[in-house]
């Protein structure tokens, strides 16, 4: 944990960040098994209740596993998930600090799906420490657009964005890199048309890191 912030794309929305001092999860969900037996996690995120973001039946093996994580959710998640009593609720415009690392909620709302479906609570999360880049992992909403962010996730697809909106979103970020999450649902040639595109019309470098394997910032 030297050098400068350290992340592991672990398929879909999961992504493991690993600063100088902390080693933080966000979305463990249900379309990725390449978190499950994750140990020594200093804490557990979770942006919204939905499934692929966390996953009902392996999430209390994961938080039972890491003792000592702090365990910050969506307040929407508490009632979704057993998280064995450890779950604490992170609401939008709040903020958490682990150690040097700050964990600020941005939003709040999960993006419409539909009119038809009711809407569900979403955080943003900013993760933000002294002398290392700032990552921004929006969860299932576009609306919300931080300052100062140097990485992004962009989530590639999903029944609740068009590209047209992720290209504004990213636009807006206006992050000099990022990479693409939410891509549970899309084949290879669904990534790389949206990867070419998104890369094409926004600010920032999208890197591709579904290998699974670590990337330093």
């Amino acid at each position: 944990k030297t050098g400068g912030m350290q992340i592991t794309q672990l398929g879909h929305s999961a992504v493991l960040v690993e600063t100088a001092e902390q080693r933080v999860l966000i979305d463990p969900g249900a379309f990725s098994d390449a978190w499950h037996g994750l140990t020594d996690l200093d804490a557990i995120l979770v942006t919204h209740l939905h499934p692929d973001h966390a996953d009902p039946k392996h999430l209390p093996e994961l938080v039972a596993a890491n003792p000592d994580a702090k365990v910050w959710v969506e307040p929407g998640v508490l009632n979704a998930v057993d998280l064995g009593g450890r779950g604490k609720g992170l609401a939008a415009d709040t903020s958490v600090s682990l150690g040097s690392l700050t964990i600020a909620a941005v939003g709040g709302t999960h993006a419409i799906i539909h009119r038809d479906i009711p809407l569900i609570g979403n955080v943003g999360l900013v993760l933000s420490a002294e002398g290392e880049p700032t990552f921004f992992h929006p969860g299932d909403s576009l609306a919300t657009v931080p300052a100062g962010i140097d990485v992004v996730a962009v989530p590639a697809m999903g029944p609740w964005a068009a590209m047209k909106e992720t290209v504004d979103f990213v636009r807006d970020v206006d992050a000099p890199t990022g990479f693409l999450i939410h891509d549970g649902l899309i084949n290879d040639r669904g990534w790389n048309l949206l990867a070419i595109q998104i890369g094409n019309l926004g600010p920032t470098t999208l890197t591709d890191h579904r290998d699974q394997q670590p990337f330093t910032l």
